[in-house]
């Protein structure tokens, strides 16, 4: 748990040094009337966090008091959610409709007591006697009705003997209270509807701010967390609670800000006017903002987490910027994926002087990934490149493949055109080219100087897979309806080409098509005869430029095309300095193209990046050599290209508080293992706060990674003993759960273990 708490936990910390509570209960109480969306898993992350880190317990419970509203599936769907995102309900899942009985009872208790009424006025009377803001309310004259009266009308009302509207149960509190929420609200209303679970049992249902609390109470909750829009109905929950003089401890209500994201809109009944007029194909539409449609589109559970928790938690709302999610995904799959090629938009090559066919060994993974793998690629003289990879007539600083300009096919040779031969309305059909057999990458000793790689498949052996391009649904930052939506939003293409070794049987798979984006096979449509992938994020947020051109363009837009789809980020070409810089950083220094671009491009970050190199050499020979600079080297990149950039995006290099050499030092302590790269991203935080020293927080805290297996093996030991389960089902088969005790270890020891060392003790202990 990081050391810098949000008002929440040290609400929490409070009540406990307190005595208030013996255990910290929170609960995550969404009503089942749709599927969950991200505001949710904000909220999922704050109840199950603070209860997972204070070792109390969250409660799931459907608040299900709307009969004509909820459904069995969005029960389903709300389970699924908050177990995607790894979180544990416990043994059983609440619903207020088992409460019923009980909140009757206390309902009763207060006509009982005079602090409630049977109401015969009808809903626009009631809005009416309610006043305004600046004008006090007033009762109506059923609130004289006598004890008996009342008790007799709310159980005829419970029997069904009335209609609905024609009574209500008030509380009586107010008329004249500045909160109008106070202004005898209500408590019960008449629904003659089948309910889900209590299907005809009941013909009157408990109001939410009636029955909230109570549920609370009885789960024994001691931490009630809402959003603010229940700020004024806080009232409410103490005034039923106090008024009932419930046996203590009785929970309290804190709110917290609700998530906001421009170009999204959360309205339940925004999304389901989205799913029944069939502008989206249903509540998992991977452009849909809920958990199901980021789990089809290929978002990964860590991505969401990660997201919520830079986010925080605020006491105001504001609007967070979509792409900061997007970044969120981007960053998580960079790390993990492997990188395959794909063809969008293919065009022929014919490579007349080679002859035969081979298999050429490719990496998975780019220099600056710490993980390996490789797969062998068909190559033969019959291929297919990206159209857009082709220019007769280039423009200025085109780097790819023209008549007069060779390129390097990824992985391969470098290759140089020959002759374009066209259809007869100049669509070109197919290149012959020839290849250099000297060059193959890797033993490149031709001496030709090219100045990018560009994506292949082989004509014979590449598959044919559908490809779904998401972008996002709304084309305005704050939508307000359906005619906000983006008519690009997606794009489908039918006969796109991919390399033999990403068509498996394997499921929940995702790739990083070069140059294109990341891609997920799409759970319910793809099938190895007929393979579909769903775009789940580009490399780079092109969104700010898109929208830019779209603003400035005197034509129309034209209707998409593949090759728009796919561009990659170049937003024109480099000069000749920044082209000396992205040479050196690629071929020199082994960053990847994408790490590359970014630095060679920003003047600000170039600066910074190459005195950090400055202040790492000089370190590497002070330590007498102790470390390794080339991937110290890589590893700074990384940081400067995504960590210092956000820095730099509102600041100069002067107001920033950390200097390159606080970099250098950070990323020495990683490569030599003294911390690990989590760590790091919380090192960097705090020194963007104060300026400290890396070495200076890692000490202070006590952040050093644990690499001792004597230290280790006990934490493994224990939480393999607590989960038999699981052991089970790893030793049937289920290898995945590896990673589920690896990353148990690694909370336990709050991402101080070692992963390597990890990994290799838990699989040793679970084999014994």
């Amino acid at each position: 748990m990081s050391e810098h708490k949000d008002f929440l936990r040290l609400k929490v910390e409070e009540d406990l040094k307190q005595g208030k509570y013996k255990e910290v209960v929170t609960r995550f109480p969404p009503e089942p009337n749709g599927f969950p969306h991200i505001g949710h898993a904000k909220s999922i992350c704050i109840n199950f966090g603070i209860a997972k880190d204070y070792l109390g317990h969250c409660n799931l419970r459907m608040d299900d008091t709307n009969p004509t509203t909820e459904d069995t599936r969005y029960v389903e769907a709300l389970k699924d959610a908050v177990k995607w995102l790894g979180f544990d309900w416990g043994e059983q899942v609440y619903f207020t409709s088992d409460y019923f009985p009980k909140i009757y009872e206390y309902a009763v208790q207060l006509v009982k007591m005079g602090k409630a009424y049977v109401d015969s006025l009808d809903e626009e009377q009631i809005r009416e006697y309610r006043g305004t803001v600046t004008q006090p309310g007033r009762r109506s004259e059923y609130a004289n009705r006598s004890v008996e009266e009342n008790l007799n009308l709310l159980e005829r009302m419970r029997q069904g003997e009335f209609k609905e509207g024609e009574h209500v149960l008030r509380a009586k509190i107010d008329m004249s209270a500045a909160n109008m929420k106070m202004r005898d609200p209500l408590l019960y209303r008449i629904r003659h509807a089948h309910h889900f679970r209590t299907e005809n049992e009941w013909c009157i249902y408990p109001m939410y701010d009636f029955a909230h609390c109570l549920s609370d109470y009885i789960e024994g909750v001691s931490h009630s967390i809402c959003t603010l829009e229940f700020e004024n109905n806080r009232d409410i929950y103490d005034w039923v609670l106090d008024t009932l003089k419930l046996e203590p401890p009785r929970p309290y209500q804190h709110e917290f800000a609700r998530l906001g994201i421009n170009y999204t809109v959360m309205s339940k009944r925004k999304l389901l006017e989205l799913v029944n007029g069939g502008y989206v194909s249903g509540w998992d539409d991977p452009r849909m903002p809920t958990i199901a449609g980021y789990k089809r589109r290929g978002y990964t559970p860590e991505s969401i987490l990660n997201f919520c928790d830079q986010i925080g938690i605020a006491k105001a709302n504001s609007m967070v910027d979509v792409s900061q999610l997007e970044f969120c995904i981007r960053d998580d799959l960079n790390q993990k994926v492997p990188r395959v090629m794909c063809v969008l938009d293919p065009i022929k090559v014919t490579i007349e002087n080679y002859e035969g066919s081979e298999e050429i060994d490719a990496s998975y993974y780019p220099h600056d990934v710490p993980k390996e793998g490789s797969r062998k690629v068909p190559f033969s003289k019959e291929l297919y490149i990206e159209r857009e990879d082709f220019m007769e007539n280039p423009v200025k600083g085109y780097n790819r493949l023209t008549p007069d300009q060779p390129v390097r096919l990824r992985h391969a040779y470098i290759i140089t055109c020959k002759e374009v031969i066209k259809d007869a309305n100049g669509e070109v059909l197919e290149i012959k080219a020839t290849y250099h057999p000297n060059s193959k990458s890797g033993q490149d000793k031709s001496g030709i100087k090219v100045k990018s790689a560009i994506q292949w498949v082989d004509a014979k052996t590449a598959r044919k897979i559908e490809v779904r391009l998401y972008d996002r649904l709304y084309k305005n930052e704050a939508p307000e309806s359906v005619e906000d939506l983006n008519p690009h939003s997606l794009h489908i293409i039918k006969n796109a080409l991919i390399e033999p070794a990403v068509i498996t049987d394997k499921v929940d798979e995702r790739f990083q098509f070069e140059r294109q984006g990341y891609f997920y096979k799409d759970p319910v449509d793809y099938k190895d005869e007929a393979p579909v992938f769903n775009k789940i994020v580009g490399l780079k947020d092109s969104w700010a430029k898109k929208t830019k051109v779209d603003e400035s363009a005197a034509k129309p837009t034209p209707k998409p095309e593949v090759k728009k789809e796919v561009i990659h980020g170049e937003a024109q070409a480099m000069n000749e300095s920044q082209q000396a810089f992205f040479d050196k950083y690629t071929n020199e220094l082994k960053l990847n193209d994408e790490v590359a671009n970014i630095l060679a491009r920003d003047e600000k970050l170039s600066s910074f990046y190459n005195e950090t190199l400055d202040y790492l050499s000089r370190l590497h020979f002070l330590n007498q050599l102790s470390f390794n600079l080339e991937n110290c080297n890589i590893l700074a990149a990384n940081i400067v290209a995504n960590e210092v950039a956000k820095e730099l995006k509102e600041k100069s290099v002067e107001e920033l508080k950390f200097t390159t050499s606080h970099i250098a030092q950070l990323v020495k302590m990683v490569e030599e293992e003294t911390i690990s790269s989590k760590i790091a991203k919380e090192v960097f935080e705090q020194m963007t706060q104060n300026g400290e020293s890396p070495t200076h927080i890692v000490e202070a805290k006590g952040l050093v990674q644990i690499s001792d297996p004597a230290v280790i093996l006990p934490i493994i030991d224990d939480i393999i003993a607590k989960n038999p389960d699981n052991v089970k089902k790893f030793k049937a088969g289920n290898s995945k759960l590896l990673g589920f005790f690896v990353g148990q270890v690694l909370k336990t020891t709050g991402g101080k273990a070692n992963p390597k060392v990890v990994n290799e003790l838990v699989a040793q202990q679970l084999n014994a």
